[in-house]
């Protein structure tokens, strides 16, 4: 079983991983029977997803970045046990030229040095109108 401490640098490294748009290696930061869900009612984006669900919604949204990747920044973390809560803000420039950045809260748990599950909150309203609208 890994730390607290050793929880809260394996969610700073999901962020550092994630931003890099790289999906495969996103992935493998996962546990094999990680949950990963996001808030809100956007269709196509909102809901629970599998690791293989999560790669085929990642593959998708890099696509509209302009440099394949958004970047993720924590800004702050508290650790209790097998679990992180993490602050964090984005920011990522679209092909279409407009800028998505939002704030996030993120409930990370982690199993055998990888994560089980992640729950991500949002502005949604935002995401809607940067990626939908």
């Amino acid at each position: 079983m890994t730390t607290p401490e050793q929880n809260i640098d394996l969610a700073d490294n999901f962020a550092k991983v994630f931003s890099t748009g790289d999906v495969e290696q996103i992935l493998d930061t996962l546990h094999p029977d990680a949950t990963y869900w996001v808030s809100g009612r956007i269709d196509g984006m909102s809901g629970s997803y599998d690791k293989e669900g999560l790669g085929a919604l990642l593959g998708g949204v890099t696509s509209v970045y302009e440099n394949g990747a958004l970047e993720i920044t924590p800004t702050s973390a508290i650790a209790q046990g097998d679990k992180v809560a993490v602050e964090a803000t984005s920011y990522a420039r679209l092909k279409n030229g407009k800028v998505y950045q939002n704030a996030y809260h993120f409930l990370f748990e982690f199993r055998d040095g990888k994560i089980l599950s992640v729950k991500e909150y949002m502005d949604t309203q935002h995401a809607y109108d940067i990626f939908y609208a």
